[in-house]
């Protein structure tokens, strides 16, 4: 004979495990997005949204990286393009940029332009390589070889030379 249980412990149990494997997965998934020639990999807890590019509008006496700001649902939120900023070509516009914004646990009100949105990737599916790249915490490489890098958004936020974006 099966065992009686409640409505109520059955539906907190089911919450319980929905909440593991949420976790799980956020753990394991990284946002793919492409800056400059390279794919990049930044963890979903660094990242408070991705949204279409809104009208940006430069200040004067900052660096060329630095775009300037954007109307965000009211608040003024800082744009950068890590491209320029990592020492890279800038970006050009295209329908496919995606401005990037970043949690506020490392910076308030501030978001990053990349070229394009590359879906979410499993560290599961990709394996650590040994090449080094001067901006990234980790290298990796998919089963096609293609090489992933790792975004380490506390270290850019911290970055003294990402702080100061005036001249």
């Amino acid at each position: 004979m099966a065992k009686r249980i409640s409505l109520r412990e059955y539906q907190e149990g089911v919450v319980a495990r929905l909440k593991s494997a949420a976790a799980t997965a956020q753990v394991n998934t990284r946002l793919g997005i492409r800056i400059g020639q390279d794919n990049w990999l930044v963890d979903l807890a660094d990242v408070a949204e991705v949204m279409p590019v809104p009208p940006v509008s430069p200040l004067p006496l900052s660096q060329p990286w630095f775009k300037g700001v954007a109307n965000m649902r009211g608040n003024l939120v800082s744009v950068s393009d890590l491209s320029a900023f990592f020492g890279g070509a800038a970006l050009i516009a295209s329908p496919l940029a995606r401005l990037v914004l970043l949690h506020p646990k490392h910076i308030l009100h501030s978001a990053v332009l990349v070229e394009r949105m590359l879906g979410l990737k499993h560290l599961s599916d990709l394996s650590v390589d040994d090449t080094s790249h001067p901006r990234a915490s980790t290298v990796y490489r998919d089963a096609a070889g293609q090489r992933w890098l790792a975004l380490d958004v506390a270290a850019l936020a911290s970055d003294p030379g990402f702080l100061q974006a005036g001249q």
